[in-house]
């Protein structure tokens, strides 16, 4: 127990990491289910299966806080490491490369602003010389 902020005693429930390592293989059990139901050739697009993850990760934090731990934590996570590692290891992120535009677009890109800051300077320098016009 501790003392909280109202100065009434808490109560402090200790995480049980055996109860939620022995609860969580239900939730990778689950998700398996739910993923052998999406063609393996689209495992690695989120959008088929977002609904499932979805419902895994929901499972995971009630199975961690049911357990009286924080979510995430170091075990959650090993756990969710290791669904990633048997769904999602060809998922890779392909590079993109990224090219400069041609260069009438990229000249143009350049030369707007700086114009566009030139002739801001000029108003202002004209108008500060003009101060009768500002009275």
């Amino acid at each position: 127990m501790t003392l909280g902020f109202t100065g009434a005693c808490q109560r402090t429930n200790v995480c049980n990491e055996s109860l939620m390592l022995e609860k969580l293989p239900a939730c990778g059990k689950f998700f398996e289910d739910m993923m052998k139901k999406v063609d393996s050739k689209k495992w690695c697009n989120l959008t088929e299966f977002i609904m499932y993850y979805d419902n895994f990760t929901q499972c995971t934090e009630h199975e961690a806080k049911n357990a009286s731990c924080f979510w995430p934590n170091p075990l959650t996570e090993g756990f969710i490491t290791g669904i990633h590692k048997q769904f999602f290891s060809n998922c890779t992120s392909e590079k993109v490369h990224w090219e400069d535009p041609p260069d009438e677009i990229l000249i143009t890109l350049i030369l707007i602003p700086v114009m566009l800051t030139c002739a801001m300077i000029t108003l202002v320098v004209w108008c500060s010389k003009r101060s009768d016009i500002l009275v």
